[in-house]
């Protein structure tokens, strides 16, 4: 054996990484539901250790906490609070699925729907008596989608001339906009820093349930961005910009005004998030209005692989799991960071197995793929 053959063979790695052909799709589901199952019998599992429970006392517990009483024939109020929750994180989530088809990372989301939410909250308070009730919820629909929308294109417009980092951009405009709602706050509340609830411009309420327009708003959202990527032309020049922005160019498709014109689309849909935060759900606004769900909705895009339906059960199965491991908590004694906890675990085995699907390890003298 030459030198230069036992140099190759001792430097040898135990194993390498290889990129795999593309899975059919059955199989890549498969791998991710396996993920998701054997995540959640993991929260099952770490809530018995802590608590002392059984696997199945754990489980009844978080399903109590989700749908209360109502398979006992009680109220659904809890049922409910689920869609509501289910309803909003899903719209943030389509909001930020546009921009994230064309690899313009936008974490705004957060910032953007406050601030709609911000808008929704004056035109209620300084408009609600002095315009006709239908007027008034048209202004606020209105106003909330273009402080979204001009919130996040902001950083576009700097993206597209001058290619600055959207990420750190839009970043730095979630701060911007929750110190916005603290100055707010503090001033309409006469420096109480909570705004009573307002009676004026709030969402109506259909069939007894003041939760129910929030999820058919989202649901008709849901399905008309469904259209809107996969057959209008705006939708496929998306595709094509974040596939390759010289190929974009090639073909004839302005770049700058696609980054603009979708950011004005992403933070219009965080706009009505906004608007249904506050004016649909707590008729008030204050920096936690929208508790972090801007940063989980990028997950849920993502996990969902920017596909509105199936972000449904995406959105759905993350409020779950943070409202059944909130209920065992609470039972329990437990931390309240527990459901984050659960929340985080689930996400950490979907992201890992998402590896899994688009890689195979080959260890050294063995030519079988690790699957």
């Amino acid at each position: 054996m030459s030198e230069k053959t036992k140099a190759k063979h001792h430097h040898e790695p135990l194993f390498r990484i290889v990129k795999r052909d593309d899975l059919p799709w059955w199989q890549a589901w498969l791998i991710r539901i396996a993920a998701i199952v054997t995540a959640v019998l993991l929260v099952g599992v770490i809530s018995t250790l802590l608590t002392k429970g059984s696997l199945g006392e754990i489980y009844q517990t978080m399903i109590k906490g989700v749908f209360g009483k109502l398979f006992e024939g009680g109220s659904t109020t809890m049922l409910w609070k689920f869609l509501q929750e289910t309803a909003i994180l899903l719209c943030l989530s389509l909001a930020v699925t546009p921009a994230f088809k064309m690899k313009f990372w936008n974490c705004g989301a957060e910032g953007q729907a406050l601030m709609g939410g911000l808008a929704s909250m004056i035109c209620m308070i300084e408009l609600g008596d002095k315009l006709p009730y239908p007027v008034l919820l048209l202004v606020i629909f209105l106003t909330s989608m273009l402080s979204g929308a001009v919130w996040g294109v902001i950083p576009a417009i700097f993206k597209a001339n001058y290619n600055t980092n959207e990420t750190l951009f839009t970043l730095m405009m979630n701060y911007v906009a929750t110190q916005i709602i603290k100055y707010y706050v503090y001033i309409e509340g006469g420096g109480s820093n909570t705004i009573q609830p307002v009676a004026e411009g709030n969402l109506p309420v259909i069939a007894g349930n003041r939760y129910l327009l929030n999820v058919i708003i989202v649901a008709v959202l849901a399905v008309a961005l469904f259209i809107y990527q996969k057959y209008s032309k705006q939708g496929y020049e998306i595709t094509v910009v974040g596939e390759s922005q010289n190929t974009a160019r090639y073909v004839g498709i302005n770049v700058k005004k696609v980054i603009i014109r979708t950011m004005l689309l992403s933070g219009a849909i965080c706009g009505i998030a906004g608007m249904l935060l506050v004016a649909g759900t707590d008729h008030s606004i204050n920096t936690n209005t929208v508790g972090g769900q801007g940063f989980t909705a990028i997950m849920v895009s993502w996990l969902g692989q920017f596909n509105p339906f199936i972000m449904v059960l995406m959105s759905a199965l993350v409020v779950f799991l943070r409202m059944g491991t909130g209920k065992v908590a609470d039972t329990c004694s437990l931390n309240a960071s527990f459901a984050d906890i659960a929340v985080g675990i689930v996400i950490l085995f979907v992201v890992g197995c998402e590896f899994f699907i688009r890689y195979s390890v080959k260890f050294k003298h063995n030519k079988k793929e690790v699957k």
